[in-house]
């Protein structure tokens, strides 16, 4: 075995959680324990998204030697299994344990539990090579503690991260001041086009922008607000938001109680919008104008045909067991907020009694359908109108399985609060919300809000704020 000068041991959990991390060291080399091996194994049955990464990890280490053959591992694979064009690139190699180390471990760390087999190879192969700066890379915290008092250095995996800084993130809003809107004004050509106003700006501003996030002013006097309708290099066209504060621009009853909820009802309720994402804390309004907007299109408008309502079922405390009855029936108590938000928006007038209302809510649930994560891949659904709730508790990975179900004619909505994430290895810089807000943020048909200021109630606002 002779590693470059940098090698970095994988633990299991980093090929559980990306199975593509074999290849995201660039030119530095990979070690694999063979425990780390035994632990995919043993985690490889069922439909998880574990076992399917521990499948995948294994799939790719079997072409890694199928391509340079096992009596090449001792010297190292090449991980160049689909590789560039650029022949510049120059790939790292993969070692795989093939051989036995004696216990390096002090007598108070159990030598036969797995991660401390693992944190035993990995000392015994810094004593190996002790020229090798030798790095163990784990998502587990405390593998990562026992590692520093052992004596090996140890970072977290790093690659799956869409930002360095969660407070980078893009939120749709510019906030323009009057000195902007003085030195344009005079500049700008205006049109009306099917009942819409349209503004053409041109300066070094707009190349901040992307396509569907809203420019506005808080002025005291004059609070403007547009979409971005288009870009082109140095200018762009804006469009006058619908205002939909108003009571006769009522949403399924609801209006906008804030200008961040004004802009969310601008998206949901855009045809040509395929891809929504709000985000915001609790109480922010974010299922309640998602639902509103949803009811407004699929049984007024007759736009979409149904709602689909989904979650990753990840409790906040312990879970409660086995849920009987079907699909739908296991998946109502993750739908709290659902059915919370469903008693605000068919509230019916006093005229109408218990009759109204009985009707009401029959004609909801017939275009409702509640369904579970688990059982999204495959599926493909036409004309829907489909609500991801909770989506920071999803990996990118199981994002992107669930939003390739859209067929034509689909819109999909993804909630969620990126400071309540309940995963375990999620943090807010490698959630799936926040992956699908920076990967669609250039996209025409896509737009996202986050929403700042809540309006559940002035004890729910204060404990965000200090809790």
């Amino acid at each position: 075995m002779e590693p470059a000068k940098r090698l970095f041991a994988l633990d299991s959990n980093v090929l559980m959680h990306d199975p593509t991390a074999l290849f995201r060291f660039q030119e530095h080399d990979i070690f694999i324990p063979m425990m780390v091996l035994e632990e995919l194994d043993a985690n490889k049955k069922g439909n998880s998204e574990v076992a399917r990464n521990a499948r995948q990890a294994s799939r790719f280490l079997d072409d890694l030697i199928l391509k340079h053959g096992a009596h090449n591992i001792s010297k190292g694979l090449p991980l160049d299994l689909n590789p560039s064009k650029d022949s510049d690139i120059v790939y790292g190699k993969l070692f795989i344990q093939t051989q036995a180390f004696d216990s390096e471990l002090p007598d108070y760390l159990p030598s036969h539990l797995p991660d401390n087999t693992i944190l035993n190879t990995v000392v015994a192969l810094s004593k190996t090579l002790p020229e090798t700066t030798l790095t163990l890379v784990s998502k587990d915290i405390n593998m990562r503690i026992k590692a520093s008092v052992l004596g090996i250095h140890s970072e977290e995996y790093f690659n799956d991260k869409v930002l360095e800084d969660a407070d980078l993130l893009y939120t749709g809003l510019h906030e323009l001041d009057d000195t902007f809107w003085e030195n344009h004004s005079s500049k700008m050509d205006s049109w009306v086009e099917e009942g819409h106003t349209f503004y053409k700006i041109t300066g070094p501003d707009v190349k901040d922008w992307t396509v569907n996030s809203f420019i506005y002013n808080n002025n005291n006097h004059k609070k403007d607000s547009y979409r971005v309708h288009a870009i082109d290099e140095d200018s762009a066209i804006i469009e006058t938001t619908q205002d939909y504060t108003k009571p006769n621009n009522a949403v399924w009853g609801i209006n906008a109680r804030n200008q961040g909820q004004n802009f969310a009802l601008n998206l949901l309720m855009n045809p040509d919008i395929d891809f929504v994402s709000l985000m915001g804390i609790a109480g922010t309004g974010k299922t309640l104008l998602t639902l509103a907007a949803g009811l407004q299109q699929t049984i007024e408008k007759e736009i979409y045909s149904e709602i689909i309502m989904t979650r990753v079922t990840v409790p906040v405390a312990e879970d409660i067991g086995f849920l009987p009855g079907t699909e739908e029936e296991k998946m109502t108590p993750w739908m709290g907020a659902l059915m919370d938000n469903l008693e605000v928006l068919t509230k019916t007038d006093g005229e109408s009694g218990s009759w109204g209302r009985a009707a009401t809510n029959d004609v909801i649930s017939k275009h409702i359908k509640i369904r579970s994560v688990n059982f999204m891949r495959g599926r493909t659904f036409l004309n829907r109108f489909i609500i991801i709730d909770e989506a920071q508790n999803l990996t990118p990975k199981q994002l992107k399985t669930l939003i390739t179900r859209a067929g034509p004619n689909t819109k999909v909505v993804c909630l969620g609060n990126i400071s309540q994430i309940d995963t375990p290895y999620l943090t807010e810089t490698t959630s799936g919300l926040t992956f699908v807000v920076d990967r669609f943020k250039n996209w025409e048909h896509s737009g996202h809000i986050t929403l700042m200021r809540g309006e559940r109630s002035r004890l729910a606002d204060y404990s965000s704020e200090v809790l």
